[in-house]
């Protein structure tokens, strides 16, 4: 008579429909084959899970103002990596190097995954992450090997 509540208990568990977020692949969003290098300006910088949105204005030939996000680490791979709430301030500078949306437009907004921001100042740190089949282009201190960079460098 004791089992018959926790043995429906425990069938009830396995009858409810699993949720949560789930983690998407690299290639399921980002084109290895469409690199790119934009100079910008920070205007906002989301730190939530499971990835970081770093969204930089970057200025066109044209004078226009094309709006990219970045794609980063999560929030605690960032701040590891050195890309603290002082660091990614608005207003800074930045040069981002990263891989492209399957997104044909950059309707709303251009979307990349960053691999690689870079401060005025010279500094260079990883904002990307890892092991989710990106390509090993060298960015990543703890992919090891990789002397690979992106073009146009």
């Amino acid at each position: 008579m004791r089992r018959t509540p926790t043995v429906l208990g425990m069938l009830l568990i396995l009858l409810l429909p699993a949720t949560g977020s789930g983690h998407h692949a690299f290639s399921s969003e980002f084109d290895a084959d469409r690199p790119f290098i934009v100079t910008g300006t920070i205007v906002k910088v989301e730190w939530i899970n499971p990835h970081s949105w770093v969204h930089v204005d970057v200025a066109s030939e044209d004078g226009t103002v094309v709006p990219w996000m970045m794609e980063g680490g999560t929030p605690n791979t960032l701040v590891r990596a050195g890309l603290t709430r002082t660091v990614l301030q608005v207003g800074t500078e930045v040069i981002v190097r990263g891989y492209q949306s399957k997104d044909p437009d950059c309707e709303p907004k251009c979307r990349g995954s960053g691999r690689d921001i870079t401060f005025a100042d010279g500094r260079r740190i990883f904002m990307g992450s890892s092991g989710t089949g990106a390509p090993r282009d060298g960015a990543d201190p703890t992919e090891g090997g990789g002397d690979a960079v992106l073009p146009n460098e």
